[in-house]
């Protein structure tokens, strides 16, 4: 056998090796892919529609929507707080407002927040922008109580923080509220 022989008979003999993997790599998938769809939980499975296009040019109208668990109870809503302005509400096991993201009430400039509330439900942590800078601002509370504020001074835009003491009496530590 010549070299150039020698040659296509090698190659040869790799592409039968190379589609005998591809053969076999082939129906080992098969074999996982039927495993998989004939134990697939089918009551799970969201099966897009036909037509997303036409789903993407709809709009939803509602005054609030709800995430419920798998219990039933409430875990998310989306609406209108009390004072008219939006929030996204979340609510823990117990059905306690744990966290809410939103906006205040147009009579408070619709500035956003974020409010972190105790087992009380009483407000533990808020984060807002307040005043005609929007500057940022951090109040830490106890049972309702602020304790301490940090933030950006909504007129000079110099950081400040104070705290209040269990009786009430404002300390600030460096800049002005």
């Amino acid at each position: 056998m010549n070299p150039a022989q020698s040659t296509i008979h090698g190659e040869l003999e790799i592409m039968k090796s190379n589609h005998l993997k591809g053969i076999f790599v082939g129906f080992l998938g098969g074999l996982v892919g039927a495993y998989v769809f004939g134990h697939l939980d089918w009551s799970r499975v969201v099966v897009p529609p036909a037509d997303a296009a036409a789903i993407a040019q709809e709009v939803i109208t509602a005054s609030a929507i709800r995430m419920i668990d798998a219990s039933g109870k409430v875990r998310a809503e989306l609406a209108m707080s009390r004072d008219g302005g939006p929030g996204l509400f979340f609510f823990d096991t117990a059905g306690r407002n744990r966290l809410v993201l939103g906006l205040y009430a147009p009579a408070e400039n619709e500035y956003p927040f974020v409010v972190l509330n105790d087992t009380h439900q009483h407000a533990a942590g808020i984060f807002r922008l307040f005043g005609g800078n929007e500057t940022p601002v951090l109040v830490l509370k106890n049972q309702g109580a602020d304790r301490s504020i940090y933030g950006l001074n909504a007129n000079t835009m110099e950081p400040f923080i104070t705290n209040f003491g269990a009786d009430g009496k404002r300390a600030d530590v460096f800049g002005k509220f």
